[in-house]
This record gives C-alpha cells, structure tokens and sequence, in this order.
C-alpha cells in the first residue's frame, strides 16, 4: 500500500492505496472529479524525489506526494 499526500491548497486527507505504480494510482483517481483538474497541473514526488514517469513502481511503505503548483513572491 502506498500513502498518498495532496499538499497545498489540494486540501485532501491523506491516505492509503493499494497500487503497484504511478500509472496505476492515476487509474485508481481517474473518477475523481475534484482531483482531475489538480493531477492535470500537479507535480509528484515518490519519497521525496520528483519523478516524471508514470511507470515508476511503488512498493507497500512508499510515500506519493501530489505537488501543486504555488506563487511566491
């Protein structure tokens, strides 16, 4: 099971799914509509490294963070 983080103004609990890679949790979300627009412009981190493959592999105890973008001034 891989823990799933939505950072920022996602303003999502975290949680828990059962998924073998990033193509597969993209699947698992795909009738989220709230969550589409994010995945859309999000970047992810795979504990804590950006990563920009879909086919990474995920094992039980990795973390996914979902990255929006921010303004910083």
């Amino acid at each position: 099971m891989a823990r799933v983080e939505f950072l920022g103004p996602i303003k999502r609990e975290s949680l828990e799914v059962e998924v073998n890679s990033l193509k597969e949790l993209k699947e698992y979300f795909k009738d989220d509509k709230e969550l589409q627009p994010w995945l859309k412009i999000c970047a992810v981190s795979v504990n804590d490294k950006l990563v920009c493959s879909s086919d990474i592999k995920l094992n039980k105890e990795d973390k996914v963070s979902l990255l929006p973008p921010v303004c910083g001034g």
